[in-house]
């Protein structure tokens, strides 16, 4: 049952542990199971790891919401450090702006609120937002950060 889950996507170890918990196997089975398939490299917290980031790039969300994904998946938030140091956050942040609410600005101190709760809700941080709604209606060529 393992293999085939692992065959269709990444588990992080927690995630594996549960489900097999949950069809009824006993602690010490999945246990020495779960050895047994990160020693055979079927299983990897770090390849976990860079899967969800990927996915929650492409997804449009910041750093807050993919720490807590990986905290959430029993995923030491180290093992994603390396890919999420080297990632630009601020431009992603004008991204998933841009996607939503194109080049426009906010009209009112209502819609500005609106748009940083968007934000907010991806996961970006305080900073982040601030910046993006600052900047919001700037030609995307002015950026070179």
């Amino acid at each position: 049952m393992a293999l085939r889950l692992l065959a269709r996507r990444e588990y992080s170890r927690k995630e594996l542990q549960d489900k097999l918990l949950q069809a009824g196997f006993a602690v010490a089975q999945v246990e020495t199971l779960l050895e047994h398939l990160q020693a055979s490299g079927y299983q990897n917290d770090q390849r976990y790891a860079e899967m969800l980031t990927r996915t929650r790039l492409r997804q449009g969300h910041g750093p807050l919401r993919l720490r807590q994904d990986l905290h959430r998946a029993g995923v030491e938030i180290e093992a994603g450090a390396g890919e999420e140091q080297a990632l630009d956050w601020q431009a992603q942040a004008r991204a998933t702006y841009r996607k939503r609410f194109g080049d426009s600005v906010p009209e009112d101190a209502r819609d500005y609120a609106r748009r940083a709760r968007f934000l907010a809700g991806r996961g970006f941080l305080p900073e982040q937002i601030r910046r993006v709604l600052a900047d919001a209606g700037k030609n995307p060529d002015d950026f070179n950060d």
